[in-house]
């Protein structure tokens, strides 16, 4: 009976799975493309969101399975997971979880002393052992990846003045990258650099320009009202990065006075724009403004996504983002030059476009007293797009709507919401366009009434997100015909990952506080 008993036990132990290895990530890592892993905020720096794994593919994913759940016990999860070396990262307002990603056991909780669990934030950054990420009031919190204990914390921002953090970093060799966030009060976007060692600012970068740089000084009003060292242009969504050009993509937020045009006559730089920093300095390379002097609130936050390919002919280093603004755009990444500006949705505020492929704004669809029907907004919103080089599609979640903005501050001393819109109506939808062109090439309906989902796609001929009823999906990449789905029963508010471990692929969905993974069931990966 003991010999039974000791050979069962040895059974079990010799088919657990092997230990998590040392909690580490050499930045060097970062510059590889997306592999088995899962690395940064969009899995690696392009922002492309393409994985190369195939185990699942449109030929077995109906048979796609749970293989567990991990519980946080808090309030929606916005973070997109990190996966290094078999451990997850999670992280959610003032926590943080390491997670063995093989069967979702907790490894260490961080809870920030004497704070409440409270509020969102879009995931960690690691840099060696160390891990970082900001919280609802503007901190930049480092931990060590080892036991989740906190190191250090800065102050990155006022949250007296109603600033917020939530963007996750992003590492750059020994640069951690941070962005800020606000949308009650007049406050200035910028990005920071800090030392990943100390928390030690190295340089600055502001969305409101200064005197010396002529034409951006010149877009904003510079009289009594101040209202260009105040004006928005927040950077709360995390950028890309091309280590061959040594530059960094980060789009900005909307201007403020918000939905007022008086207060703030001119294009209103940066706000609103992709620019292109060295992420050394800091310093401006180009730039380019998706809603000159916006008065719709169509933040340009979203991912700056970054592929190579050829455009009529020639080879380019392409950037291409879908926009708030209902905008489809591809740029040169490296001169910042439009190749291609598409409405993606029904857009009438566009009258056309200038000489640099930027929108002309139509003036008549500006926010009125007695109101104004505007489409084009919420075209998509931050939650990540994908793009697909097996397809040459780029993926993403998109809204066709109509919505009445009404102007309720008139006049020069406008602050802060100066104006209000309501929606009529709207069509969701995951839409797939054509990089060569701009046009759509498939759409897939995605009706229901929940948030909008980031994106997520593979070589095994498959794109992941969630639909608008809340339903977990898997589409074929070339057509959207859906071919799997899911209901959780919660919220699916950021995007999918995926990941392989001892030869077996993950998919994984933070859903309302609950992270779930995906696998196949063994033998379904041979079909």
């Amino acid at each position: 009976m003991k010999k039974a008993a000791f050979a069962l036990l040895f059974l079990a132990l010799s088919a657990a799975p092997p230990p998590v290895r040392a909690q580490g990530l050499d930045p060097s890592r970062l510059v590889k493309p997306l592999s088995n892993s899962w690395l940064t905020f969009n899995g690696d720096y392009s922002g492309r969101r393409f994985s190369p794994l195939a185990q699942i593919n449109r030929n077995n994913v109906a048979s796609l399975s749970l293989a567990w759940a991990f519980q946080t016990h808090s309030a929606g999860l916005q973070s997109m997971p990190l996966e290094v070396d078999g451990i997850l990262y999670i992280s959610g307002g003032n926590q943080g979880w390491a997670v063995d990603a093989r069967t979702g056991r907790q490894i260490w909780h961080y809870a920030r002393p004497g704070v409440a669990a409270t509020g969102a934030n879009k995931g960690f950054a690691m840099w060696r052992d160390r891990l970082y990420l900001t919280t609802p009031d503007a901190q930049l919190i480092c931990l060590s990846a080892k036991d989740g204990k906190q190191l250090w914390q800065i102050q990155v921002a006022d949250p007296a003045l109603k600033a917020f953090g939530g963007v996750a970093p992003l590492v750059i060799r020994d640069h951690i990258i941070v962005g800020t966030s606000g949308d009650t009060a007049d406050l200035p976007g910028f990005l920071v650099s800090v030392d990943p060692m100390t928390g030690k600012i190295e340089w600055r970068w502001d969305a409101m320009p200064k005197p010396d740089d002529t034409l951006a000084w010149k877009s904003w009003p510079h009289d009594n009202t101040d209202v260009s060292t105040r004006g928005g242009g927040m950077t709360w969504i995390t950028g890309t990065y091309d280590p061959e050009l040594n530059l960094l993509y980060w789009g900005t937020g909307n201007p403020h006075p918000v939905e007022n045009s008086e207060a703030r006559p001119g294009a209103n730089l940066y706000t609103c724009a992709i620019v292109a920093l060295n992420p050394d300095t800091g310093k401006l390379v180009w730039y380019f403004q998706s809603s000159p002097h916006d008065t719709h609130d169509w933040d340009t936050v979203m991912t700056p996504v970054l592929f190579d390919g050829a455009f009529k002919g020639r080879p380019r280093k392409m950037l291409a983002q879908a926009n708030k603004n209902g905008l489809f755009f591809i740029l040169d990444r490296a001169t910042g030059k439009s190749l291609i500006s598409e409405a993606f949705v029904p857009a009438n505020w566009v009258k056309g476009y200038d000489d640099r492929g930027q929108p002309i704004p139509d003036p008549g669809k500006e926010p009125q007293p007695d109101g104004v029907l505007v489409t084009g907004g919420v075209g998509t919103n931050w939650q990540a797009p994908s793009y697909s080089p097996d397809t040459g599609l780029f993926y993403v979640n998109s809204r066709e709507t109509m919505g009445v903005f009404y102007l309720t501050m008139p006049g020069k001393s406008a602050e802060g919401w100066a104006g209000r819109d309501f929606f009529l109506g709207s069509k969701s939808m995951l839409k797939a366009i054509d990089v060569q062109t701009g046009k759509t090439r498939w759409t897939a309906d995605t009706e229901g009434r929940g948030g909008q989902s980031g994106i997520l796609s593979t070589a095994g001929h498959l794109v992941f997100t969630a639909d608008m009823s809340g339903n977990l999906v898997a589409l074929e990449s070339s057509t959207g015909k859906v071919l799997w789905h899911m209901y959780p029963g919660g919220s699916f508010g950021t995007g999918p990952i995926t990941y392989v471990l001892d030869r077996r692929q993950y998919v994984l969905f933070p859903v309302d506080g609950v992270v779930y993974a995906f696998a196949l069931p063994p033998g379904a990966a041979s079909r």
